[in-house]
């Protein structure tokens, strides 16, 4: 089965869960960021929106965190340096 396009993932929000060490509070609002800029349709909101759009980071970034402390798993974390390298590996079949 292939992935329509409302089942893709956004390329650009990474798994942050069940890394060693964990996620840094940047990298969790990072992908707040980028979710919201998804979801909205802009980089950079208008002064208008500012406010709103500044809220919306904030409170995704406040539930991926309490989401990703609370996550269980039996998995040993993952190593980041091997997972750049995979993605590294894919890209360049990807794109060669």
């Amino acid at each position: 089965m292939t992935k329509t396009r409302e089942q893709a993932m956004c390329r650009n929000i990474k798994t942050l869960f069940n890394f060693d060490p964990p996620a840094t509070h940047d990298e969790i609002r990072d992908a707040a960021l980028q979710f919201v800029r998804k979801l909205s349709g802009a980089t950079n909101p208008s002064k208008k929106n500012e406010a709103a759009f500044n809220r919306a980071v904030d409170t995704i970034a406040e539930a991926a965190h309490e989401m990703l402390h609370a996550m269980e798993t039996h998995q040993h974390p993952r190593n980041r340096e091997e997972e750049a390298a995979k993605a590294k590996a894919r890209s360049a079949l990807r794109f060669a």
